[in-house]
């Protein structure tokens, strides 16, 4: 069942992959709050409410979409902190990047991303592409809780 109070954590520094990301989510009828973290220190304050979030509810997103190359700390770090805290382990963590490299795919899944998916250029694609993404892992996608 779908968790409309649970955010989305998308963490990208392009504006334009932000704007063509939230219209896709729009297009697809995604209404789940985004939080946009512009880089990957803004992304580990908002997850571990310190910094400029400081004080704010430390309710966890329902699914975080990174990409890799980010300012000041770069996405593998972040998500490396993300799989080191017992309270983030395992969120779940789509990287979202436009990197082909197979250096990049393999170091996301060995530090322990969900999935990676690499951006569609052509705007129809990418629609698809959240749109799965959206359903897959807002809907269908049974959520570890961890235990006491």
């Amino acid at each position: 069942m779908v968790d409309k109070n649970k955010p989305i954590l998308l963490v990208e520094d392009n504006p334009d992959d932000e704007a063509l990301t939230l219209r896709a989510f729009g297009k697809n009828r995604i209404s789940n709050k985004v939080v946009v973290a512009r880089d990957g220190v803004e992304a580990l304050d908002y997850l571990f409410a310190t910094g400029s979030h400081a004080g704010r509810d430390p309710a966890l997103p329902a699914v975080i979409l990174l990409d890799l190359k980010l300012p000041r700390i770069d996405g593998l770090e972040v998500l490396r902190r993300v799989r080191a805290e017992p309270r983030t382990s395992l969120l779940p963590v789509v990287i979202l990047t436009t990197s082909k490299e197979q250096q990049d795919i393999l170091d996301g899944y060995r530090l322990g991303a969900n999935s990676y998916i690499r951006k569609p250029v052509d705007f129809e694609k990418f629609i698809h592409a959240v749109g799965q993404l959206g359903l897959y892992w807002l809907v269908l996608n049974e959520p570890a809780v961890p235990g006491p």
